[in-house]
């Protein structure tokens, strides 16, 4: 191994700042993404992580093509609400870093973090290694949890499954949200190869709740292979709405009906089906609690803020937009049933002000703030976007201040080709389009933001909310 791979006069130690950590690990590997295990798993055993998932936490890890960030926060806000120390890792992040290290739903200090990232560097540096920017960061995220000596860890897989770092902790419990089409390069361009690498989270012996109805015989031969107890949704359990502010959730052993989340039921079901067959106390009580508590920035996020209706959602491929679009219509429709009625009170309380009347009484639209990664299948996402009904009057493009953002130009040459009745607006930054949208909107309408992570955080960071 290369002493300039390995050493670097800039190390940053413990009195450097978050930020000139984050940067020093984005540079010290040759590549971005490094998938295997041979290279983490020496640095994770000499920090001792492995070990002490293994002796002392019980450990969900979530893989599947999307719905990993609802499904693993809802199994954690679960878990803490029944009164276990619960430890989530989740990826990427949107504004900070440190949303992806929580422990009992707070997000990690920097100090903290830096501690880690000291360690994790050296034990890197005794082992001769050089480690990817995500290897370093999860080694330090399963450091922290370690050492905090939580109850519950609850792990998101970053990309796959058999090969991603997170996979060197043995769960109790593996959930596989779905299989869909995604990172061709990496797992493979058919739903077998992708399911095979994600099914590699699974061990002998365990459960694995799988939360889709279409399987790949890829991860069925390997649920038999490990003996694995599958729990499938539409199988094993199902879920259904009752009305806007209640589902029900069954299985072979209860029934219940339960207050609705701010996320997706189909992910929310699937997490709960994994608490309820683990071998943690999770009360009805403490389910309830969490349901009416839990929140995850950016899926399928509805806000008002800035005097305009915003909705959030990360979908980056043709099955998250299909996932986003079932739960858009509806809310569509409620958001217009909501806005007629505030129009008929407002005509009937403000008939002196005709120009404000006017303005409000403009059929409500939906405008789109959008951007995606080059590497992402646009076409098929934009196509979904524009063929599913919906009254969109506007696009707002910019490229995200990211390497792998695709370009302004190279967007307006997509959208192009499917918008027939709305206008694209292009501007540099994604900020700029923020306002715009704003400025040229009004407060009947809803904006959509979408695409990308990135996207999202880049348009919360505009508008200067939390997250």
């Amino acid at each position: 191994m290369s002493d300039s791979l390995l050493f670097n006069p800039n190390t940053p130690n413990k009195h450097s700042s978050l930020t000139e950590w984050l940067d020093y690990m984005q540079q010290i590997h040759v590549s971005a993404i490094d998938m295997g295990l041979s290279r983490v798993l020496p640095v994770a055993e000499a920090l001792g992580v492995v070990q002490s998932a293994k002796d002392d936490a019980y450990v969900f890890t979530v893989a599947g093509t999307n719905g990993k960030g609802s499904t693993t926060a809802v199994i954690a806000q679960m878990c803490q609400a029944a009164g276990y120390k619960t430890a989530l890792y989740q990826s990427p992040h949107l504004s900070l870093f440190n949303e992806r290290v929580r422990i009992n739903g707070e997000m990690v200090s920097d100090e903290t973090l830096i501690e880690a990232f000291s360690k994790v560097e050296a034990a890197r540096l005794k082992c001769d290694l050089t480690l990817s920017f995500f290897e370093m960061t999860t080694l330090a995220a399963l450091l922290i949890f370690a050492e905090a000596d939580c109850d519950v860890w609850v792990l998101e897989v970053g990309l796959g499954g058999r090969l991603d770092v997170v996979n060197i902790v043995d769960p109790d419990m593996a959930v596989i949200t779905n299989i869909a089409i995604d990172h061709v390069d990496w797992l493979g361009d058919n739903v077998e190869d992708i399911g095979r690498e994600k099914a590699g989270i699974l061990r002998d012996g365990i459960s694995v709740v799988y939360g889709a109805t279409a399987m790949p015989v890829s991860v069925q031969q390997a649920i038999d292979k490990h003996q694995a107890t599958c729990y499938q949704v539409g199988r094993d359990f199902d879920y259904r709405e009752v009305d806007a502010s209640a589902w029900q959730y069954s299985n072979a052993a209860v029934t219940m009906q339960l207050p609705r989340p701010a996320l997706s039921l189909t992910n929310t079901a699937t997490a709960l089906s994994a608490v309820l067959a683990s071998s943690l106390n999770v009360d009805s009580t403490a389910i309830e609690q969490a349901l009416q508590t839990v929140r995850l920035a950016g899926r399928f996020d509805y806000r008002e803020t800035h005097n305009r209706h915003w909705l959030f959602d990360v979908a980056h491929n043709e099955q998250g937009v299909e996932f986003l679009l079932a739960q858009l219509l509806p809310l569509w429709q409620q958001h217009l049933a909501n806005q007629n009625s505030f129009d008929a009170l407002n005509q009937s309380s403000s008939q002196n002000s005709s120009q404000k009347n006017q303005a409000e009484r403009r059929p409500a639209s939906i405008k789109m703030l959008f951007s995606m990664l080059g590497d992402k299948d646009i076409n098929k996402v934009v196509q979904h976007l524009t063929i599913a009904g919906l009254p969109i009057s506007d696009w707002y493009i910019a490229e995200i201040d990211y390497p792998r953002a695709a370009s302004t130009e190279h967007l307006q040459g997509i959208l192009s080709s499917y918008v027939d009745n709305a206008q694209i607006h292009e501007f540099k930054r994604l900020s700029e389009a923020t306002d715009a949208v704003i400025n040229a909107s009004q407060p009947q309408d809803l904006i959509v933001v979408c695409g990308s992570f990135h996207t999202i955080g880049e348009a919360l960071a505009a508008l200067a909310v939390d997250n």
